[in-house]
């Protein structure tokens, strides 16, 4: 599946911008300042500063609309956001530096969307889902500026989200050390694997994400 017709295909099973559109402008701007804060702070707006902004009306329903649109996830007492794609409170395998915070993304294409999405410098601390061989990969933007392995590929199995895809298609949406290892890991399951070089995963999760950040 090339990199259009996964996004295509991303989009119809996670249609974030679709839904991100569908919202009124509050909650659509709040959206966008918790994606935000993650990169300035860490972590994810607070019930606090989502009780304090403009227009902000109950908190818990501006919380439940988000959540059954799956555009945030919440703590299991449905009080707090703990992730917004691609970000995510929870520790993962995918830790990734920007902007002086450390932060988790979902899954593996997530890490490599969040430079690209805010034009930043990132580095991403992972690992490849079959070997558990470590991965480390610096990112300016778009532009991979180094990575180790240096034949890192992403894989990813294709599923329903079943209403929260952080808990089910992100768990598999993986790096993989090389591409020997993509294709044993693909012909597990090789009509429901796609895999990306790192380049292709870029430009996937750009084309994905960026589009979230617009007004």
């Amino acid at each position: 599946m090339n990199v259009s017709v996964g996004v295509e295909h991303l989009n119809k099973l996670l249609p974030l911008k679709a839904r991100q559109d569908a919202l009124d402008s509050v909650l659509r701007n709040l959206h966008q300042e918790v994606l935000q804060s993650f990169t300035t702070t860490g972590r994810p707006l607070s019930r606090a500063q989502i009780a304090a902004r403009p227009g902000a009306v109950n908190v818990d329903d501006m919380l439940s609309q988000l959540a059954a649109d799956d555009l945030v996830v919440l703590s299991a007492d449905r009080q707090d956001i703990t992730g917004a794609y691609p970000f995510t409170i929870e520790e993962r395998v995918h830790k990734v530096h920007v902007n002086g915070q450390d932060v988790y993304a979902m899954c593996a294409l997530d890490a490599l969307s969040i430079a690209p999405m805010f034009d930043a410098s990132t580095r991403i601390l992972s690992r490849c889902h079959v070997t558990n061989t470590p991965v480390d990969i610096k990112m300016n933007a778009e532009r991979i500026l180094s990575a180790i392995p240096d034949d890192v590929h992403v894989g990813i199995r294709w599923q329903a989200t079943s209403g929260c895809a952080a808990k089910s298609l992100c768990m598999e949406m993986v790096y993989l050390k090389d591409a020997d290892t993509a294709r044993q890991w693909q012909q597990q399951d090789s009509d429901n694997i796609s895999i990306y070089s790192l380049d292709q995963a870029v430009e996937f999760g750009a084309a994905f994400f960026r589009p979230l950040l617009n007004t």
